[in-house]
This record gives structure tokens, C-alpha cells and sequence, in this order.
């Protein structure tokens, strides 16, 4: 008798797609039977790139796989979402102490709404934690933005903040 499949979701805004969540994609792929990264869509949120852009963006830059699927949800929570698509855990990355305090937190707050879905942490490597959506755009504008920021994204993403800026 096989084993059931080990299906995860690992969320987030995407804006933009930075090499952090690149290694965090490819331990997902390694951790799970099936993987799918999913664009959280937070209507509290203005973003810099739109859904479409951003799934777009996604899909080129990662392998196309069996064991992988790039999607978005909206108006549901990430456990309700994760049950949606039968998946049992949640994966999130943690860069600091801070990002440990609020990730510590939705964990127990997911596990009150649905019991069933597991929460794995990662912790990226020394050269990969501090890289952060918001740092990117951030360092976006001033001469020799491109050298830093190229060292931070995909080369794909690269092109499209080159084309955009």
C-alpha cells in the first residue's frame, strides 16, 4: 500500500519574485510530493506588479514540473485555500526574529481554524536572508541599482524591473 502524497502550499505576494523565494521553492520540491506556489492576493496591499504580471513571472522562471502547480487565490484564507487544493501543510520562510514572531503567530492561529494543515518553517541561508521583496523595490532608482538588484532576483525578473524602470 503506497503512502498518501505529501502536497504543500507555499504562499505569498510575489512582488516580485526574489532568489529567497527561489530557494525556498526548490526545498519545497525536494520536501513534498507536490508543491504549489500560490500568489496571495491582500486587498490591504498595493502592489507593484499585478496578478497576471506576477504569474507570469512565476511561470518563467520556474521548471515545469508534475509535482508543481502556480496559482492565486483571493478572499480565503491560506488554510481554506490549502484545503482547497488538498494540500496538508503550509510552508513559510523565516528570515529573522521578527519574521519568527509573526509567522510563530499565524501558525497558531491556522491550526485553531483547521487542525489537519501542518506549518513547516525553513530558515534561508546567511546570503539569502536579508533578500526581501520590499528591499528590492527599494533599492530600485539610484545609479548602480541595477548591479544590486541583479544579485537579488531571477534573471527574468531582472528584465522585467530593467523594462519597467
Amino acid at each position: 500500500m503506497s503512502s498518501p502524497q505529501k502536497k504543500a502550499v507555499y504562499a505569498g505576494s510575489f512582488d516580485p519574485l526574489t532568489n529567497g523565494h527561489l530557494w525556498m521553492i526548490k526545498q519545497g520540491l525536494s520536501l513534498f510530493d507536490h508543491l504549489t506556489v500560490a500568489i496571495g492576493i491582500n486587498p490591504e496591499k498595493n502592489y507593484t506588479y499585478g496578478v497576471d504580471e506576477r504569474l507570469n513571472i512565476l511561470k518563467k522562471t520556474l521548471p515545469l514540473s508534475d509535482n508543481l502547480d502556480i496559482a492565486y487565490f483571493e478572499n480565503l484564507y491560506l488554510v481554506d485555500y490549502a484545503t482547497e487544493i488538498g494540500a496538508s501543510y503550509i510552508l513559510r520562510g523565516i528570515r529573522s526574529a521578527h519574521d519568527y514572531e509573526f509567522e510563530r503567530g499565524m501558525r497558531h492561529t491556522n491550526s485553531q481554524l483547521k487542525k489537519d494543515i501542518t506549518t513547516v518553517f525553513l530558515m534561508p541561508p546567511r546570503d539569502l536572508a536579508e533578500v526581501s521583496s520590499s528591499m528590492v523595490k527599494g533599492l530600485i532608482g539610484p545609479e548602480g541599482w541595477e548591479e544590486h538588484v541583479a544579485k537579488m532576483v531571477p534573471p527574468a525578473v531582472f528584465d522585467e524591473i530593467k523594462a519597467n524602470h
